[in-house]
């Protein structure tokens, strides 16, 4: 059984993220979504409300997703559950030079293990969490651009903030 695992912040789940997972179930037999705790990053919403939004997102994909929370390096993630992918996916030249570093240091510290990369969609290239959080915070309409319970959730919380 191939097994990927598509690490992420995914604070909140974008279209984009959603798009690369889907293609990417394609490839695996198996995707462990792995919530990761940044501390470089502060959340909007917490892991179980993440966890949330990803499923609702996805519907009725049955047993071939599957989510954990990862705090520490990838790599040994990936290597206790016997996955030997890794699922990225890039936007733009600016997130290229950053998953290329990424992908070398993973590469470094497990041969083993492989990172696949997925171009987003051309509709979501310009789309990220941050940006979209951004512009929900002004009112902004971000719909078509998160799934509909995330859109719902951002105006809930940032309304409940003015």
């Amino acid at each position: 059984m191939s097994l990927a695992v598509y690490p992420g912040t995914f604070d909140p789940i974008t279209n984009g993220h959603v798009d690369i997972l889907l293609r990417s179930l394609a490839l695996f037999d198996k995707v462990i979504v792995a919530i990761a705790t940044n501390p470089n990053k502060k959340t909007l919403f917490d892991l179980k409300e993440r966890k949330k939004f990803i499923r609702e997102a996805l519907g009725d994909i049955g047993e071939r997703v599957e989510f954990a929370h990862n705090d520490g390096l990838l790599v040994d993630y990936c290597r206790n559950r016997g996955a030997t992918t890794i699922v990225r996916g890039l936007r733009a030249l600016a997130d290229f030079e950053y998953e290329f570093q990424l992908a070398h240091m993973n590469r470094r510290l497990a041969p083993g293990i492989d990172t696949v990369f997925f171009m987003t969609d051309e509709c979501n290239h310009y789309v990220s969490s941050s940006l979209v959080k951004e512009v929900a915070s002004f009112g902004g309409d971000v719909s078509g651009l998160v799934p509909t319970s995330v859109a719902v959730a951002l105006n809930a919380n940032y309304q409940g903030r003015k």
